[in-house]
């Protein structure tokens, strides 16, 4: 098929904006096997006069389709349909009837869905040209494994953002890249872990967390969380002699609250004191509306305890499956040969971008546009619930994180209303979910970083409404 042959119409009327229109449009024709391997697709210039665009347009069209492997550009040659584009197109479309058409779309965001950042502002177009720069240019992208450890750009990037950010100073060498906190976690466990090893876990806390450190052969030790975080002397009441503490001191998962500067101290002083190991989970601790973001128990640490956990899950995109710890340089050589035995290494193209995304000041940017962002999300989630229920439930606001902890009066069932709301398509969870030993006050966990604006978030609110009403 020759460019001459390919025609293409954008819908005026569409929400959608037309960069997008053209790349739907082209993934869809190589997906349905309209625009073939080695078929040449018009120039940027070309298709811009065509369609009475501006260039830019087009452009970021391309780069989209050229970043996610439909479109192969190829010089004085012009720009043709990649060799992988029907494979590629086809894991995004409905297949044919049958029980593969039956599986879930684990893509598909559901409302108040928790852990996902706002999907509908990443910045694609910027993303595909960083994207379409490294697979352009061969000598920008190594061929061969990737380092176990990580990219060593991506590593001094990481390293950089911290000490401005986050208050925390490492060298690069300190950073360590995983395939997401599960395998932050795992590799944590491996090399600091051994059969019958006690760890605290927050209660309630992160489902997960437990769930890991047991199947390692270790024992999950719940200590309870207040309204200062976790309470460091019941954790050395329960398990003196733990080897490791999992928590999240800049907005505890789910409680929201903050991790007070004596207990930080106090955490502090028994891991130093013992022997033990912190692993700070920083999940979404760029993201607080009351003040500047709080400096990571981290930048507190002088005996070399803590290990430091972030991840690009939340303030990037799940799909990428990259996140990273900071450990003590004293451990440096322990991890080393933890991610030589067992970690092959992420992907050195999703490493790349990401670097060249920190390098260039585009992650700082992204970061202080998604804080404003979420802060008008979460008042227009806020402004909704109390509008449709008034005193039926509580928001328990705290200065940050991504989502909302809802309180319910009386003896609700928050399982029940949860698995009401499910019922609705509304994906909220059941604090009582997160709990390990210690009972909770019945709550409920929204996640709003993914509704759009005050009617979305009214719309929402007065569906959740009706769905707990039907279960009267």
């Amino acid at each position: 098929m020759s460019a001459t042959a390919f025609s293409l119409t954008l819908d005026p009327s569409e929400d959608t904006p037309y960069y997008r229109q053209i790349y739907a449009r082209v993934r869809d024709a190589v997906a349905d096997g309209r625009l073939r391997p080695g078929d040449r697709v018009p120039s940027i210039r070309g298709l811009a006069s065509d369609l009475g665009l501006a260039r830019g347009t087009v452009e970021a069209a391309y780069d989209l389709l050229i970043g996610e492997g439909y479109l192969l550009p190829q010089g004085q040659a012009g720009t043709r349909v990649a060799a992988i584009g029907p494979h590629a197109a086809r894991l995004g479309r409905p297949g044919p009837a049958g029980p593969a058409a039956a599986l879930p779309d684990r893509r598909s965001v559901r409302p108040f869905q928790l852990g996902l950042p706002a999907l509908d502002a990443f910045p694609h177009a910027l993303w595909a040209r960083l994207t379409g720069r490294r697979l352009r240019d061969a000598t920008r992208l190594d061929d061969g494994y990737p380092a176990p450890a990580g990219d060593p750009r991506l590593r001094e990037a990481i390293a950089a953002h911290l000490a401005l950010s986050r208050g925390l100073r490492c060298a690069p060498t300190q950073v360590f890249v995983t395939a997401g906190y599960r395998h932050t976690l795992d590799l944590v466990a491996r090399t600091l872990l051994g059969p019958d090893d006690e760890v605290w876990v927050e209660d309630p806390g992160y489902p997960p967390t437990r769930l890991l450190v047991e199947a390692h052969g270790a024992r999950g030790v719940p200590v309870p969380v207040d309204a200062e975080g976790l309470r460091v002397a019941e954790g050395r009441r329960r398990a003196a002699r733990a080897r490791l503490a999992v928590v999240t001191p800049s907005h505890q998962a789910p409680l929201g609250v903050a991790l007070a500067l004596p207990r930080r101290l106090e955490l502090l002083a028994w891991a130093a004191g013992t022997g033990a190991r912190v692993l700070e989970d920083d999940y979404d601790g760029e993201y607080r509306y009351e003040g500047r973001p709080l400096p990571a128990l981290a930048s507190l640490d002088r005996e070399g305890v803590v290990y430091y956990a972030g991840t690009f899950s939340k303030v990037l995109l799940p799909a990428l499956r990259l996140a990273y710890v900071v450990v003590p340089e004293r451990d440096v050589p322990r991890f080393e040969a933890t991610c030589a035995a067992f970690h092959g290494g992420c992907p050195q193209l999703v490493q790349a971008v990401v670097a060249d995304f920190m390098r260039e000041g585009h992650f700082a940017r992204h970061v202080k546009k998604m804080r404003g962002l979420y802060a008008r999300r979460r008042a227009a989630v806020v402004e909704a619930l109390h509008a449709v229920f008034g005193a039926r439930l509580r928001v328990a606001l705290q200065a940050g994180g991504m989502h909302l902890l809802v309180r319910l009066p009386g003896r609700a069932d928050d399982r029940e209303l949860a698995r009401a709301a499910d019922r609705a398509g509304l994906a909220l969870q059941a604090l009582s979910d997160w709990q390990h030993d210690q009972p909770v006050e019945p709550g409920l966990l929204l996640g709003f970083t993914n509704v759009a604006g005050a009617a979305a978030a009214r719309t929402l609110a007065e569906k959740l409404e009706a769905a707990w009403a039907r279960r009267r």
